[in-house]
């Protein structure tokens, strides 16, 4: 009998057998370049392709005829089919056709028009293609080296996200993944992936920023790492800044020293050039001082507006986890962009300390994915890591008079959930009609609509007597599903929040600012909005009493009434709302009489020719059956 060797392990320490581990991979899907990577003995790595490039080119190229290219040899022909060959997708994700971003200087693409709530790009073939059909063939190419260095396929894969992706443009992600034909375990933020990736294979723990800035998108994040748990403190940032922004500043620089038209540039071909010859300036840049016609201190000078962008969110994302840039054990940097010196520099002016780059910042996000993957795939030995992410911005329901009420806060922990109870407005309504609304102002036109459902057939009851109950729960991936049941009746409605692609290009980001630049006037007519929404309800519901029961008051008490009701209208139509509010508290003391006197007469009315001890029994038998939910 031959021979043979065996592990052998303690009980308790045996590993998962080859060939019944998990094959999870963790993918960067970038602006500018894309990486896959997968654990192999507890270690993760990136995959290379035949060639042995870990970078794959975020660039396709379609053809009028035959599979599109993908990666490298789609980027080098780029110029020469500048409208056909699609680079940076990833800026276009989750985005309608009004955005900004299909009207950006040096676009060279063609735009469907009319093309409903989703950019498509009209290219060769004759064909139109959505942003997340372009992202699958990027996911099919990495998909496909994957399964060839792993040997089979794949049980899912864990796609990065820029933190302050919203919803659509993580629902996008998550189809272009199953366009592409994968399972996608999890939508993971980049500034976590790379905390994950640098946490375990440094040992690290300590409170850390994670300074995120791509080809597309720029992320920071404040972590914190303690014991295997990975807890997201705050996070900011914003969706349309990146590299390719400099790429983009560059070329204006160089169009303006050879004196280049607009007539010029008009030509797509010749701005696709500008733009790889700007690209490829700033990467020699990043080694060299001097790069034919330009220089480094000019690309200093050129992206330093681009670069200051990225402070004001930084700020506020130490001043929302409470701490200030010396309490930081370290600064991480990720992204491509991050090589560029002046970008160095920037961080570590602004974080008062040396950033951290020990790690390749274009593949950390991938590392970190790739074990978060393993994780979840169960086959890694790290049972003990816990990923603790954020929510970017709050989630909330519109009101009557159009008050937002927050259920979710910004910056809670996902996967999270919420419930509140909410009634009705008026008498005999039937139905509700739920706004889902997302952002910090007071006001919902003020925040991002998400989704609008109704929950209806209600039986009519009197204002305040429906009980509505409604749930907000955010998943991992941080997609929003919200359920409503009225409690009387047991109706229920639910809606996963899928909004329209639409968003311009700053607006999440903008959403904090206003917030923090109105909080006083949004406070204000938040108030004044509520103060008017009870004061309409108070004289509506008087109204209708008064034309019924209105004979239980005399002439006297009657003018007396309808001066009070004269003098709070006068109110509402003014902006005091501290002035409506007394108003409002005078009429309810001026009525109290005939409030009174209304439910003498209705009791009379209900006990009329009843006997007294038979209705006393039904009472304490009421009381009897009685019970309280949780």
């Amino acid at each position: 009998m031959a021979g043979g060797l065996y592990d052998i392990a303690e009980p308790g320490a045996s590993t998962v057998k080859v060939a019944c581990a998990g094959r999870a991979i963790g993918i960067d899907l970038g602006t500018t370049n894309s990486l896959v990577a997968f654990v192999k003995d507890a270690s993760p790595q990136c995959l290379a392709d035949a060639e042995g490039r870990m970078l794959l080119p975020s660039a396709v190229r379609y053809r009028a005829d035959g599979a599109p290219i993908v990666g490298a040899e789609a980027l080098a022909e780029a110029a020469k089919y500048p409208r056909d060959t699609i680079v940076s997708v990833k800026r276009f994700m989750g985005r309608g056709p009004e955005d900004a971003e299909t009207t950006r200087r040096f676009t060279p693409y063609r735009f469907v028009s009319q093309s409903g709530p989703v950019v498509k790009f009209a290219v060769a073939g004759p064909r139109e293609v959505t942003p997340m059909e372009v992202s699958a063939e990027i996911l099919r190419t990495l998909k496909a080296r994957a399964e060839a260095a792993l040997g089979g396929e794949l049980d899912g894969a864990v796609i990065t996200v820029p933190a302050y992706f919203d919803d659509a443009q993580r629902q996008a992600t998550k189809d272009a993944g199953r366009i592409a034909g994968l399972e996608v375990l999890r939508l993971l933020n980049e500034p976590t992936a790379a905390a994950l990736a640098y946490g375990l294979d440094k040992k690290s723990e300590g409170i850390f920023a994670v300074y995120d800035l791509g080809g597309g998108t720029f992320d920071i994040s404040i972590l914190k790492l303690t014991g295997g748990v990975f807890e997201v403190k705050s996070t900011g940032g914003d969706t349309a800044l990146g590299g390719d922004d400099f790429d983009r500043a560059l070329a204006e620089l160089l169009a303006k020293k050879r004196a280049l038209t607009d007539e010029v540039l008009a030509d797509p071909g010749r701005r696709r050039a500008l733009l790889d010859e700007a690209r490829a300036l700033k990467h020699r840049l990043t080694t060299d001082v001097e790069a034919g016609e330009l220089s480094r201190a000019e690309l200093e000078e050129a992206v330093a507006p681009i670069l200051t962008r990225t402070a004001g969110p930084c700020r506020r994302a130490l001043k929302d986890a409470g701490i200030t840039p010396k309490e930081l054990d370290g600064v991480i940097l990720v992204g491509g962009a991050t090589r560029t010196p002046a970008v160095r520099q920037f961080v570590k002016e602004m974080f008062q300390r040396e950033p951290l780059a020990d790690i390749d910042p274009d593949q950390v996000v991938a590392l970190g994915a790739a074990v978060q993957a393993d994780l979840l795939a169960g086959a890694g030995p790290r049972e003990d890591v816990l990923l603790l992410d954020v929510i970017p911005l709050s989630l909330g329901l519109e009101m009557m008079g159009g008050a937002v009420e927050r259920v979710i806060q910004r910056n809670s922990t996902i996967p999270t959930g919420a419930r509140q109870t909410f009634t009705t407005y008026a008498d005999n309504q039937t139905g509700f009609d739920l706004h889902v609304v997302q952002g910090e102002r007071e006001l919902a036109d003020q925040c991002r609509s998400l989704a609008r459902f109704a929950l209806k057939g209600i039986p009519p009851m009197s204002a305040g007597m429906a009980r509505l109950e409604v749930t907000f729960m955010v998943d991992a991936d941080g997609i929003l599903a919200v359920a409503a049941r009225e409690e009387t009746t047991g109706l229920e409605s639910k809606v996963v929040v899928k909004p329209s692609y639409g968003l311009t290009d700053e607006q999440i980001e903008q959403m904090l600012l206003d917030s923090y630049e109105h909080a006083e006037e949004d406070m204000k007519l938040r108030l004044l909005t509520e103060a008017r929404v009870e004061a309409q309800r108070i004289t509506g519901a008087l109204k209708g009493a008064l034309a019924v029961d209105g004979a239980l008051l005399d002439a006297a008490e009657r003018a007396e009434v309808d001066r009070h009701v004269a003098v709070l209208e006068q109110a509402v139509a003014g902006k005091d709302h501290r002035a409506i509010r007394e108003r409002t508290e005078q009429l309810d003391l001026a009525t109290k009489p005939f409030a009174e006197r209304r439910m003498n007469q209705h009791m009379q009315e209900a006990i009329g020719g009843k006997d007294v001890g038979e209705i006393e029994k039904k009472v304490e038998h009421a009381k009897g059956t009685e019970h309280h939910g949780g």
